[in-house]
């Protein structure tokens, strides 16, 4: 017994020194990229559970005169004990709504916090391998492809700030694997000032590892201040040397056969612009789900959004190239079209608004962008932006800068998209005059060219005369509102200028209410005076139009809202605990729409 525990002790104190080198070792490496913000806490945890192992170690130690014999202990206690069941200390976390049964809490604390910082779980894509293998989502059509040998090369351009480290180095093993070695010029790491110190040696020595493989493969390039996205894609582009650029999120898995089908459609148009299909990474389990071919259209407002392929679009089947009317943030384009045309924009700020200022110039200054459906990319959905929680500033200011430059007499629409005034507006979009000489350097055509023959779809708004809030004199406080959703019953509420309370007066007497649809398949709802009662409704315009409800009302600026059919008034009266909105004989009561697009 005394031998026994001679040994137990030598190897109690092997494991001890074995668990504190290793520890040490491992907090300072962790310790030099752990984010400053979480140093305390993550450091904190990581402290508490060596703590605690080596306090087990020197119990174990101390007591010697324990019997620890495994043939001591009763027989039931060598059984597997059933695992515990943890209860998840997050339960309203996005998370963990399908993921995450079997972590200790250490591990969730763990999850969660990545989570926070990320907007996917990094804690499962830390564990994920670097080459995991994803299924095919190629349409069997694409697989009898065969493209041309001698396709141009192409740079891989990945465009971060404060990504993962596992991320990123998957999207890097991926874009290896995927692509042909006579094909990849070179990958492009353009870091937006990053401040994670993971993204510092770490990732260098990740570059160290694949030098090994492929020499010289990758640049990395650091912003010394944060200059945001549209800024970052023309640092990538002007770094890349290949025949061919493609910039991608670096956030992104590479597939089988991506990058064949874009060269080949560029080789057969240098002035094609292309986008892959990309399929969605859910942000909790990573896992894949398959995204159908769609065409990247916009919105007024200038957000990107998918759209179904229209027949003159040139869209056959799933494995057939489709013409689109913009381009999403991914995409890849001949090098010299692209500096031809004017690069991309350096005046746009932060996000939002770049790639479709892209995919119109592209349209109106020689080229045509198109969706490749053969070529396919992995690309994680965030659940939410940690690094810029509201867009809609930047957003706003980048897309009154492209209406100015490119959109014509049409620029108006952007205006009332975004319920900023004609003039006046006081946001600041930048010197665009460089941008105007450009286009007319280039003899570009003009924005109702594109109207016409590439994005039929969109509503022109030729017809508004007034837009914005709508609010009665005698409660300048309240505005029109749609009310609750879905529901037809337009209210007073207090004015708050969003989505909901946004009204539209134009030359066919229609008074629509809530946000304004921005393309023909779509439909707004309209102010209807039901013929009986005090309570107005909200009707689809088309539906109302076809069952001839009364739906057209005088309006001028300052004076009374009449319903033509009924002479009855849009009016405010007190109801048993607030002022609400009724139907009733006229009043004198007046009204005011916030802006004008004329005198009405």
């Amino acid at each position: 017994m005394k031998v026994y525990f001679r040994v137990g002790v030598i190897g109690a104190f092997l494991v001890l020194l074995y668990i504190i080198i290793s520890t040490t070792e491992s907090w300072s490496k962790e310790k030099s990229y752990l984010k400053r913000a979480t140093d305390q806490e993550v450091v904190g945890r990581k402290l508490d559970r060596i703590e605690d192992t080596l306090n087990k170690l020197a119990k174990l130690i101390e007591k010697p005169a324990q019997k620890s014999s495994f043939k001591e202990l009763p027989s039931n206690e060598n059984q597997k004990k059933p695992k515990t069941v943890v209860p998840k200390l997050y339960p309203n976390s996005f998370l963990f709504t399908k993921w995450g049964d079997g972590l200790s809490e250490e591990e969730q604390k763990e999850a969660e916090a990545l989570f926070q910082i990320y907007g996917y779980n990094v804690f499962l894509s830390n564990q994920v391998p670097l080459d995991r293998k994803l299924p095919d989502m190629r349409d069997q059509r694409c697989l009898k492809m065969n493209y041309p040998k001698d396709l141009p090369s192409i740079s891989v351009v990945l465009i971060y700030v404060n990504e993962a480290l596992s991320v990123i180095k998957r999207a890097v093993r991926s874009i290896i694997t995927h692509t042909p070695k006579h094909l990849l010029k070179e990958i492009i790491l353009v870091d937006d000032h990053s401040t994670y110190n993971d993204l510092g040696k770490p990732l260098e020595d990740y570059i160290g590892e694949v030098h090994k493989e492929m020499p010289s493969l990758i640049k990395r390039v650091w912003h010394t201040r944060q200059m945001g996205l549209s800024q970052s894609r023309i640092t990538g582009w002007k770094e890349a040397t290949g025949d061919v650029v493609a910039i991608l999120d670096a956030h992104i898995e590479a597939t089988q056969g991506w990058a064949e089908p874009l060269l080949a459609r560029i080789k057969a148009d240098r002035t094609i612009v292309v986008s892959p299909v990309f399929d969605k990474v859910h942000f909790d389990d990573l896992h894949i789900e398959r995204y159908m071919m769609f065409a990247q259209g916009f919105d007024w407002a200038l957000w990107c959004m998918y759209e179904s392929f229209k027949p003159d679009w040139n869209q056959v089947d799933e494995s057939q190239p489709g013409k689109s009317p913009s381009v999403m943030g991914i995409f890849a384009a001949d090098r010299g079209f692209l500096g031809e045309i004017g690069g991309l924009d350096g005046g746009m700020t932060v996000y939002g608004g770049e790639n479709v200022e892209l995919g119109i110039r592209v349209w109106l200054c020689g080229g045509s962008v198109e969706v490749v459906p053969c070529s396919r990319i992995a690309h994680i959905e965030r659940a939410h932006k940690p690094y810029s929680p509201d867009l809609n500033p930047s957003m706003k200011r980048n897309a009154l800068r492209v209406a100015d430059i490119w959109l014509d007499e049409y620029k108006k629409n952007v205006f009332i998209a975004w319920n900023v005034p004609l003039k006046d507006h006081g946001i600041n979009i930048g010197d665009v005059s460089g941008r105007k000489t450009l286009r007319e350097n280039l003899k570009c055509k003009p924005f109702s060219w594109y109207l016409e023959n590439v994005y039929k779809s969109l509503e022109r708004w030729d017809n508004i005369l007034g837009y914005g809030v709508l609010q009665n004199s005698l409660f300048k406080k309240l505005c029109v509102d749609q009310g609750t959703t879905p529901g037809n019953i337009p209210i007073l509420y207090e004015c708050h200028f969003q989505e909901p309370q946004r009204c539209y007066y134009n030359t066919e007497s229609e008074i629509i209410i809530g946000s304004m649809r921005s393309h023909k398949y779509s439909s707004n709802r309209c102010l209807v005076d039901p013929g009986s009662g005090s309570i107005p409704t909200l009707h689809d315009c088309k539906m109302a139009k076809q069952n001839q409800l009364h739906m057209h009302w005088d309006f001028r600026q300052e004076r009374e809202i009449r319903n033509k059919a009924t002479n009855r008034c849009l009016e405010i009266a007190q109801g048993e605990i607030f002022y609400q909105l009724i139907i009733q004989q006229c009043s004198g009561q007046s009204w005011t729409i916030q802006h004008l697009i004329t005198t009405f």
